[in-house]
């Protein structure tokens, strides 16, 4: 049969249990149109690109599929008719990833990188000293030099500039 990658975007409005039963129900549909879920990741509650039916958000999940195209038509046919449904993407692949895939990977490098390091004491974004003063460890400068005030010995002396008439 067949592999595919579907990945479909819910309204914000509805809980992530009720997305989750929605996963449950397409995985029905798959199974009696003889097709299987191998895995299925809910990506979670996040920012959409630009508004789609008045949303901003959407929950994304993601399905590898092994199922007839018979089977991916009716899902399709189903997530058209479905209102909470804004968007879908079934992709065919030649072989399905047992890891977890590079949104999910991402999300835990991310949480296991905040547990290892101790807080910043940096700006905000982490790019260098904060705005609000100096940093205690920075170098202090350098007081200016005795020599740079006065004029250099084999440096040229300013002509005098003339004053002008009536001027006293």
């Amino acid at each position: 049969m067949p592999l595919y990658e579907h990945v479909f975007i819910a309204r914000q409005d509805i809980s992530s249990a009720q997305v989750e039963a929605m996963v449950e129900g397409f995985s029905t549909l798959l199974q009696d149109n003889g097709g299987s879920v191998a895995k299925s990741e809910f990506w979670g509650l996040k920012t959409l690109a630009y508004r789609i039916k008045k949303n901003r958000k959407g929950h994304y999940v993601l399905l590898n599929i092994d199922a007839p195209v018979a089977a991916v038509q009716e899902l399709e046919r189903q997530q058209r008719l479905h209102e909470d449904i804004l968007r879908y993407l079934t992709l065919r692949v030649d072989e399905l990833d047992a890891e977890p895939s590079v949104v999910m990977q991402g999300k835990r490098d991310r949480d296991s990188r905040r547990g290892d390091r101790e807080p910043r004491r940096d700006g905000p974004r982490g790019d260098g000293p904060r705005s609000d003063g100096p940093r205690a460890d920075a170098p202090k400068p350098a007081a200016p030099a005795a020599a740079a005030e006065a004029p250099a010995a084999d440096a040229p002396a300013a002509a005098p500039v003339p004053a002008a008439e009536g001027a006293e």
